[in-house]
């Protein structure tokens, strides 16, 4: 059935049914997960919708399992995903390590709720960021994006496929509880005003081809099981041609062109959204649900004369630090002030791209609730003197 089958009109839905709605319309052809709050509903619409499209969707044992069946279908060619919170975020991180030594593209949804270990099952959090980016061991880059509404969950989704198949890396949907089960107007578009982005081929047949030889670009074109090709995939450091060679020299040579993929492109990547930073002295950088609350304190903060502006986090990874790096620069911006569901996270960040130019403040919760516009607001107060 393809993409005509899918939901297009208006829709008034929750983030996590956007967010695999966004995979149907992206072409996901392949579901493997494991029920976990606040995730559940991304499955449980895969689970319906996926037939309906001519995909499978399996509800594997745990989520080790459910992160291999991902790999392995996006060998098949088969665009694929998965869905988990915190504790499920840990335990596929093995295979996501897998996923980046053997650049398979895929898509790994994670809807954060508070931690550590099984945390609040039922509430917010914001504290998976930097596990997103380290989580696995080894060194490695990685894309995460992070929506702010429903809306957004539909289409980052679908910028998270084409990112995931144009980079030949994993990529995550780093969303909240609250996002994903906020209820809003969702407007999904015809197939045709929808952008796929390919997989590159190679151009040489199988007697010549090195699956693991970089174009130009630092990317590997791609080339799927059944289709003639002999691949020998390994989780070790291994040559063009995917076979282990386990020396320094090698392994020089395959991490830093998995780290360029992205750190070269990451102007390509990389999108913030900005609200009022032209004259601003205080700067919010915050992302998912806590920049709906940091907008509107931006609004108050102008209306009792604090020249406040936001950078939103769209991407935040790869960081902005091309963005933050410019702000801080600017003579005028007295302060930072980082707003995340967490004890301090992409703060650290922020602090390292400011470099001293302006100060850096943390306005952090543990967990388990949102920001109320006010107290984000007395602690912008407090950052402009």
């Amino acid at each position: 059935m393809g993409n005509n089958a899918l939901l297009t009109g208006t829709h008034f839905i929750n983030g996590d049914d956007a967010c695999a709605e966004g995979g149907i319309a992206a072409g996901c052809k392949f579901f493997a997960g494991y029920p976990i709050t606040p995730a559940t509903e991304v499955a449980e619409w895969m689970s319906r919708r996926l037939p309906q499209v001519g995909g499978i969707y399996i509800q594997m044992e745990d989520e080790l399992a459910s992160m291999a069946a991902v790999i392995g279908a996006s060998c098949t060619g088969a665009r694929s995903m998965t869905s988990t919170s915190g504790p499920g975020f840990s335990l596929m991180m093995e295979n996501i390590g897998l996923a980046v030594m053997l650049e398979i593209p895929c898509v790994i949804v994670n809807i954060m709720r508070g931690g550590p270990s099984t945390g609040l099952p039922t509430l917010v959090g914001q504290q998976d960021v930097m596990q997103a980016r380290w989580g696995s061991h080894g060194d490695y880059e990685i894309i995460a994006l992070s929506p702010s509404s429903p809306q957004e969950s539909f289409d980052l989704t679908v910028d998270a496929f084409n990112l995931a198949d144009t980079y030949r890396v994993p990529v995550m949907i780093l969303s909240d509880e609250i996002v994903g089960h906020m209820n809003e107007k969702v407007v999904i578009p015809e197939p045709e005003e929808i952008k796929i982005v390919a997989r590159k081929k190679p151009e040489q047949g199988p007697g010549d081809f090195a699956p693991f030889f970089p174009d130009d670009d630092g990317i590997p074109p791609m080339v799927h099981a059944g289709e003639g090709y002999h691949i020998h995939a390994t989780g070790l450091t291994h040559d063009e041609h995917g076979y282990p060679l386990i020396n320094s020299e090698a392994q020089e040579r395959l991490v830093q062109r998995l780290v360029n993929k992205i750190r070269k492109n990451s102007e390509k990547i990389v999108r913030t959204e900005e609200y009022y930073l032209d004259d601003a002295e205080v700067i919010i950088v915050s992302y998912g649900c806590s920049a709906r609350t940091a907008f509107d304190v931006v609004e108050t903060a102008r209306a009792k004369g604090i020249k406040a502006g936001l950078l939103r986090l769209v991407t935040i990874w790869p960081f902005a630090e091309k963005k933050v790096k410019s702000l801080a620069a600017r003579k005028n911006v007295r302060a930072f002030v980082v707003a995340e569901i967490n004890h301090g996270q992409i703060v650290y960040e922020v602090e390292r791209c400011v470099e001293g130019k302006a100060e850096t403040v943390l306005a952090g919760l543990m967990g388990g609730r949102i920001f109320e516009p006010g107290e984000l607001f007395e602690v912008v107060r407090e950052a402009a003197g």
